[in-house]
């Protein structure tokens, strides 16, 4: 696992093993998630108020149930990220949205816990980095992307949903979708298994700095990168994510034990 000519946090290229394990084909949808709020009353943590003792810097009234929300910014800025309050998976772009047509979609707006325990509600857990990567690798050694050597989703927005375009401005929407892609809807790699790049980032149950509780690992890139911006749509990629916080374009899968 890992790149040799990636971004620095990918390497070095090392030997891992793993154990047998079986694996979602797809992330887990909006449709599935219902399922298990449904049966459970659970509460995700974009619905509560964030814990201060992990947010010193944040002013007390700040920290209010919410989530992040990408926004394409008008040109000349850099932001296009906003912590938007009663943004969750079930008003993905806050108060008066809806995912009553997304119901196909990955799941979104869900932090580490969420994501665990609907997994251990599933009869699984998150996969580890290791795991995840050797999933999404479809059985290619050290191939750059789950396909092969190329070519890079721009340049055939068939493969993956990704952001074509001049990112954070202008998404052509070449590859069918601005946002999220209901799952399946791209090829899957070799190991049957779809939206191992791009659609939504996934969370793994690994740290990305070993000694932050906090600090979480998600994989795969998302919808969001681009050729010019965060080219992370590649099995060896990483990216650290507070755990105790969601985003837009952040979902998951599940792994379980392999089946004899």
């Amino acid at each position: 696992m890992g790149a040799a000519d990636g971004y620095p946090e990918e390497g070095p290229v090392r030997q891992v093993q793993v154990t047998a394990f079986a694996v979602d084909s797809h992330e887990v949808t909006n449709a599935r998630f219902a399922e298990f709020v449904d049966a459970t009353g659970y509460v995700t943590a974009a619905e509560r108020r964030p814990d201060p003792s992990l947010h010193p810097d944040v002013p007390q009234d700040r920290l209010v149930p919410g989530s992040a929300v990408f926004r394409s910014p008008e040109s000349g800025t850099n932001r296009w990220w906003h912590f938007v309050p009663g943004a969750y998976w079930r008003s993905p772009e806050g108060p008066g949205s809806s995912i009553e047509n997304g119901m196909n979609h990955p799941v979104v707006h869900v932090a580490h816990a969420d994501a665990a325990a609907f997994a251990a509600w599933a009869g699984g857990r998150l996969p580890t980095e290791a795991e995840w990567e050797y999933a999404a690798r479809g059985g290619l050694d050290q191939a750059r992307y789950t396909w092969g050597a190329g070519p890079a989703p721009h340049r055939n927005p068939t493969l993956a949903n990704t952001w074509q375009g001049d990112f954070p401005f202008t998404d052509t929407g070449a590859d069918g979708h601005r946002g999220s892609a209901p799952v399946g809807c791209f090829p899957p790699n070799g190991f049957g298994l779809y939206d191992m790049a791009g659609n939504v980032w996934e969370w793994t149950s690994d740290r990305f700095v070993a000694a932050d509780a906090n600090s979480g690992l998600i994989k795969g890139g998302s919808f969001l990168c681009a050729e010019n911006y965060c080219r992370r749509y590649r099995p060896a990629a990483r990216h650290p994510q507070e755990r105790d916080f969601s985003t837009s374009h952040l979902g998951f899968r599940v792994v379980y034990p392999a089946v004899p």
